[in-house]
């Protein structure tokens, strides 16, 4: 008791609720830039005169920034410091949202796809670090409440911007999300503030040579593989859907059920995942779900569209978060932790963006994207193959603790 009036004993019903809710307010909005294109596609192509390959460039290029600014991402927020650079990615990306009222061309649309994708990089590159930071051993649940709200995101732009388009042009149906990274920035203003013991740490340049250790490759090639799937159905699952005769309210809304059922295993399996130190399980159902998810898309999809879309959504939803948490448990530190995920995320984003640019070139030459669907179920069996490496005894094998800890140690002395 402090002058007569009880102190709140347990901080997580005040200081740290209000940090989750700025984390989930700035995750909606990380891809909504992304997400909103797919119902509003034929639109668009048949306003701007778009291919469909031309089109992936509104998907690729996005994802091709979030892969190159990881690598770079800690040393370009060295200045700011991890939470004021979050706040200045937030107004990048409001600014890119806002200048879609505008684009007059593919290029103008193509550019705001691209600086929102900087914008993006930028903010997932170091949120994992903040997470670890600022929640220590509540960091995989929180991670899960921050991945599952930017598969929210994802949900409210595919089922959100169809309605809009019923009353405005698709560039306004297109702006109008400034006003969710509007809403965020004021947030993270107003509730995270810099952590400044941790301050030293999170701006020394990168010491440990993650392109040199072979499990920091096969994480990112996981993340590759299932991210890879990701950004395919969210760039083409709305046009393959009003090619099977679908509106484009009903596709989008077919969009929205995938991102849903994202959204439900984001929240299901990372929690299922907490109570088993080996993660490998509850990856291998992920895999198997996405596996008969794609096969049957692209054999079947007149049977069964919504239990296919169903089941890749689950697979997809759990993947995500999955490959964030393995990532994590391999290092304790937090800006080392935080440094491996902007690798596995760099290289993994750099290996995905060329993903919708292959499934649109596929589409353009075959006039179908069966082939493009039977890749992705190919890709959910190497990253079941891979995923079983990922025992909790092989985490210090390939990262012993004196050597992870021993460059952090060097760095702030």
């Amino acid at each position: 008791m402090v002058g007569g009036r009880v102190q709140n004993a347990n901080p997580w019903q005040s200081t740290e609720r209000l940090a989750l809710l700025a984390i989930v307010l700035v995750a909606l909005n990380l891809r909504p830039a992304l997400a909103a294109i797919g119902p509003l596609l034929q639109g668009i192509q048949a306003d701007l005169l778009l291919s469909f390959t031309a089109a992936s460039m509104l998907t690729t290029l996005p994802v091709l920034a979030m892969g190159l600014l990881s690598f770079v991402g800690f040393r370009l927020a060295a200045p700011l410091g991890l939470e004021r650079s979050v706040l200045a990615a937030l107004a990048l990306l409001a600014l890119a949202t806002a200048l879609r009222f505008w684009a007059p061309a593919a290029g103008v649309l193509i550019g705001t796809a691209l600086l929102a994708g900087v914008a993006i990089a930028l903010i997932q590159t170091l949120m994992p670090a903040i997470i670890k930071q600022r929640f220590g051993l509540k960091a995989p649940l929180i991670m899960g409440f921050y991945v599952t709200a930017i598969m929210a995101g994802a949900a409210l732009a595919a089922t959100g911007t169809p309605l809009l388009a019923d009353l405005l042009s698709w560039r306004q149906s297109l702006g109008q999300w400034v006003w969710l990274a509007l809403l965020a920035l004021l947030c993270w203003a107003w509730r995270m503030k810099p952590v400044v013991t941790k301050s030293a740490e999170a701006e020394a340049p990168p010491a440990y040579a993650w392109w040199r250790n072979r499990r920091s490759w096969q994480l990112a090639v996981f993340f590759a593989l299932g991210t890879s799937c990701y950004v395919s159905v969210l760039a083409f699952l709305a046009p393959y859907a009003l090619e099977l005769g679908y509106s484009a309210r009903q596709a989008g809304l077919l969009l929205g059920f995938l991102t849903l059922c994202e959204v439900v295993a984001g929240l299901l399996f990372p929690w299922w995942a907490s109570r088993h130190a080996d993660r490998r399980p509850v990856i291998a159902v992920l895999c198997l779900l996405q596996l008969v998810g794609f096969t049957a898309l692209a054999l079947f999809p007149a049977s069964a569209l919504w239990l296919w879309v169903a089941l890749i959504g689950l697979g997809i939803g759990g993947i995500f978060p999955l490959a964030m948490i393995i990532t994590m448990d391999h290092i304790d530190n937090p800006v080392q932790a935080g440094r491996l995920t902007a690798f596995v995320q760099g290289v993994g984003y750099i290996i995905a963006a060329f993903s919708p640019w292959l499934a649109g070139l596929l589409r353009d030459w075959l006039h179908s994207f069966t082939l493009a669907w039977l890749g992705l179920a190919a890709t959910s069996v190497m990253a079941l193959w891979l995923g079983a490496k990922f025992s909790v005894a092989s985490y210090r094998q390939h990262f012993p603790l004196d050597e992870i800890a021993a460059p952090d140690k060097a760095a702030t002395s």
